[in-house]
């Protein structure tokens, strides 16, 4: 369930409570006026009579309703205390709904924001191609030049963590599937994928040192904080700031080109490694298991075809709107200033074949 959906319910509770008790506060003032009626009914008899044990009676009728009316009183004061402090409960939780609102709107405008800027980016990228189509044998030529420094073969370092007191995600059969996927691409010689399970902070630089990846890969649960969720020693979770993991790689490495964030929320991480290497996706929100499987497993096939991160991103999003449609913005591909990811290729494509737009 979504904070807001939790905030929501809390105020709904909370406003029936104060209604019950609002309702109970009714019922008591409504034995006063019959009470206050018994005592002026029974001094006006005492006015009226000598009659010893008449008076003695009507005495004792209002002691008994003057009692009653000071319980009344009493039950009163302590409903009016505790509606007192029902409506700062609910105040509090309006407050919350309101703050987590405003939350998810701002987010919404930002996301609507970075749709027209990557639309007005398509424009000008279209518009660009058209004006640079008489140089296209130059770029041709360039881009042979440069597959020439694409590595033969290139490390994938899977990072997978499940703390116990998270929700249980299919990690196992992500990395099955993507194994399989790379098994099939026709450049799976290319592609050598390590995991590593159960990952604590200090593990996470060992591995990189045994393996000097060119890719690393987190999977995992994310926190809606943009913190990246790791392990404690006793298997609890352990939150990991953005700039911690950005920090670990910039002392870790300089061959890693790219960051796969496959988290929920996760975006912000992405944002943030892509000032130190070349491309990261990310995820603006949470994705389903089955999303997250999908979109990965293509995504390393595509780059097992040769293609270029950023075909392979696109055809890794095509998979995941076949899984599920509903979840197909929520990747996100993040690049370096002057970074092209139409032409960034991590694995060398076939001779002779030209992946070039």
């Amino acid at each position: 369930m979504a904070q807001i959906d939790t905030y929501r319910n809390n105020m709904t509770r909370k406003r029936d409570e104060l209604a019950k008790l609002s309702a109970d506060k009714s019922k008591e003032r409504a034995k006063i006026p019959p009470l206050n009626t018994k005592i002026s009914s029974a001094k006006s008899a005492i006015s009226r009579t000598k009659s010893q044990s008449t008076i003695k009676s009507k005495l004792n009728e209002i002691e008994r309703a003057e009692k009653a009316l000071s319980d009344i009183d009493k039950k009163i004061s302590d409903l009016d205390k505790k509606i007192a402090a029902k409506e700062k409960e609910y105040a509090a939780e309006e407050k919350k709904y309101r703050q987590e609102e405003a939350k998810i709107n701002k987010k919404h405008e930002q996301d609507e924001k970075k749709r027209l800027q990557e639309n007005e980016r398509q424009m000008r990228s279209i518009n660009q191609s058209l004006q640079q189509h008489d140089f296209a044998q130059h770029q041709l030529s360039a881009e042979i030049e440069r597959l020439k420094y694409v590595p033969e073969k290139i490390t994938v370092l899977f990072f997978a963590t499940n703390p116990l007191d998270t929700g249980r995600l299919r990690l196992d059969e992500e990395v099955r599937t993507i194994q399989e996927m790379i098994r099939k691409s026709e450049h799976r010689d290319s592609i050598v994928f390590e995991s590593r399970w159960a990952v604590r902070p200090l593990d996470i630089i060992q591995a990189i040192n045994e393996l000097n990846p060119d890719i690393i890969h987190f999977s995992g649960h994310g926190a809606d904080s943009s913190e990246l969720v790791l392990e404690n020693a006793d298997g609890t979770a352990k939150l990991v700031t953005k700039e911690a993991i950005t920090q670990t790689i910039m002392m870790s490495s300089d061959k890693i080109r790219f960051m796969f964030f496959n988290a929920c929320f996760s975006y912000e991480q992405a944002q943030t490694v892509v000032e130190h290497v070349d491309a990261a996706i990310g995820m603006t929100d949470s994705i389903s298991d089955n999303g997250a499987c999908a979109f990965a497993a293509q995504f390393y096939s595509s780059l097992g075809f040769g293609f270029s991160v950023k075909k392979a991103f696109e055809q890794a999003k095509g998979s995941l709107m076949l899984e599920s449609p509903t979840e197909q913005n929520i990747p996100e591909l993040y690049v370096k200033d002057g970074i092209n990811p139409d032409e960034m290729f991590l694995v060398k494509p076939k001779e002779g074949v030209c992946y070039a737009n």
